[in-house]
């Protein structure tokens, strides 16, 4: 269950990033995809065309409107957060009508799928838009 308030989203969203911190990597990969599946999903929220104004992550949790991109935001978020040093090289894409999240060296999927995350080469290189870890690491303040 989605917790319903602010402190209760923000000590939840703690408690993953302790628990995948400790993980063996898919199993703490698998951890934080399922934990952002939960979120109350709505159809739009966040555009790549205003990337620049972004929620933090803690305004993130804040608003609690999340769309596939806000997903996948956050799913990047917790993992440049939690700043392992198996989780580099991590980037958010938009590929077709989804907002993968691609990690490490492009070799798990995360976004794409509640149950379980995506060991698979992408399709098409020629991704719409994207971020990666080092810059989305910038906008958190």
């Amino acid at each position: 269950m989605w917790p319903h308030t602010f402190p209760e989203r923000l000590t939840a969203w703690a408690d993953l990033r302790a628990q995948a911190a400790s993980l063996p990597l898919e199993t703490a990969l698998e951890a934080i995809n399922t934990w952002w599946f939960k979120i109350p999903w709505r159809a739009y929220h966040l555009h790549w065309d205003d990337c620049e104004k972004w929620p933090d992550p803690w305004q993130l949790l804040s608003d609690d409107m999340y769309c596939p991109l806000a997903r996948g935001l956050g799913i990047l978020y917790t993992i440049s957060i939690i700043d392992r040093a198996d989780l580099q090289d991590c980037e958010l894409i938009e590929c077709g009508s989804d907002n993968l999240v691609l990690v490490p060296q492009k070799k798990y999927i995360l976004n794409w799928d509640q149950e379980q995350i995506v060991n698979i080469i992408p399709g098409p290189k020629n991704f719409l838009h994207s971020i990666n870890q080092n810059t989305l690491k910038q906008q958190i303040r």
